[in-house]
């Protein structure tokens, strides 16, 4: 037996120890009286209860702290890849957003936390004017062209063996990392973290912008409810209803809400996130996930989940949204999982900041998101191989 294992079994030999005197201890301390319809308690507590009760909290503490204790997460290398893709909605702007995210310096601080990164740099797509609408839907041989280049790029990060991670551009980007991803690895689970649902189908969108719409284009269950798109030919649903959460909800329309309830989709909205508490949020989602098997987990973050009041700059902001801390912790609680495996980061949009430093703002918070994917922690980091230099 392990070192490791002696100890926890020494700690749960201890409890079941330490309970059992406790339980003896218990039934001569009270004794229960009725008198008058009303029950009288007499207390009979000695220092060896007291100190009998204090080794069973020692103990328990103990035993919580290991369990909850999370292992190191592997070695990780990112594949970067850049989006700067605007067609699936209609605020230009936020093809800025790999850039701006590069240029704050999310490769030299992957590094510094000893990730291997591997930039492949931002996809070109072809422009498909004229992209005339298809009844409400707005752009649509474009959104379905750069979302084919893009599942061929995610597919090449993962089979090159590295945590992908795709920087958008707006969210109907989502459809082609995510095929991708299921592409190179099989079956996911996906967890969105995001203001909105993003699940009309092309039928119950009332924008017609597809950036609202992927989750529905990659579900099997909603398969019925997609019609034949141009340049969407090569796209098959590849993600269960049963294995996707989202987290962060606060703006979802009555055909999402309709749909997240037939489908008996797992959501976390912010009503959840304030009564829970994210951490509980978080737990409860692994809990969820790992149920249905340990599958790689693909993050699609929106940085509309966070609360404008942090992340102004994007084009769809909503008020009550997670705190930054709320929004770092999803992703430090999801890297600690060791099934992290692609990361997307969409909807950073430069011009929508007011000033230079809603911008900053913005763009520090999505590149200390990404950091948190790669296993920076709040308390610090530090090298595995590092020592402290002798005089």
């Amino acid at each position: 037996m392990s070192s490791k294992h002696s100890v926890f079994s020494g700690e749960f030999t201890c409890i079941q120890r330490c309970v059992y005197r406790w339980s003896a201890c218990w039934k001569r301390l009270y004794d229960t009286k009725d008198v008058g319809g009303s029950v009288t308690v007499c207390a009979r507590v000695s220092m060896r209860s007291a100190r009998t009760l204090r080794q069973v909290q020692v103990a328990v503490t103990v035993q919580r702290s290991l369990h909850h204790q999370h292992p190191p997460p592997p070695a990780r290398s990112a594949g970067i890849v850049g989006a700067p893709f605007c067609k699936g909605q209609s605020r230009g702007g936020v093809e800025d957003g790999p850039e701006r995210i590069r240029t704050a310096g999310l490769q030299r601080r992957l590094q510094q936390l000893g990730c291997a990164v591997k930039d492949y740099g931002n996809l070109t797509f072809e422009d498909m004017s004229p992209d005339e609408p298809m009844g409400l839907l707005k752009s649509v041989r474009a959104v379905g062209a750069a979302n084919q280049k893009l599942s061929e790029a995610v597919r090449a990060v993962k089979e090159d063996g590295h945590t992908a991670v795709m920087l958008g551009g707006d969210h109907s980007l989502a459809i082609g990392s995510i095929h991708g991803h299921s592409a190179a690895v099989g079956e996911l689970s996906v967890v969105w973290v995001d203001a909105h649902a993003d699940i009309n189908t092309p039928l119950t969108t009332y924008t017609g912008n597809i950036h609202g719409q992927p989750v529905s284009y990659l579900l099997h269950e909603l398969r019925s409810k997609v019609p034949v798109l141009p340049n969407f030919s090569w796209l098959k649903p590849c993600v269960s209803a049963a294995d996707v959460v989202f987290i962060g909800l606060r703006d979802v329309d009555p055909a999402e809400h309709y749909i997240l309830k037939m489908l008996g989709v797992k959501t976390f909205s912010m009503s959840e996130v304030d009564q829970l508490g994210v951490a509980r949020v978080m737990e409860e989602t692994c809990d969820y996930l790992s149920a249905r098997g340990k599958k790689p987990i693909h993050l699609s973050y929106d940085i509309d989940a966070i609360d404008p009041s942090v992340a102004p700059a994007t084009g769809t902001p909503v008020v009550g949204g997670l705190t930054y801390r709320e929004g770092v912790y999803i992703t430090e609680h999801l890297c600690q999982t060791g099934l992290l495996s692609a990361v997307d980061l969409v909807e950073v949009n430069p011009l929508r900041g007011q000033t230079e430093e809603d911008v900053r703002s913005t763009v520090s918070t999505a590149v200390d998101l990404l950091l948190g994917c790669f296993g920076r922690v709040r308390e610090g980091n530090h090298l595995p191989d590092y020592r402290l230099p002798d005089p």
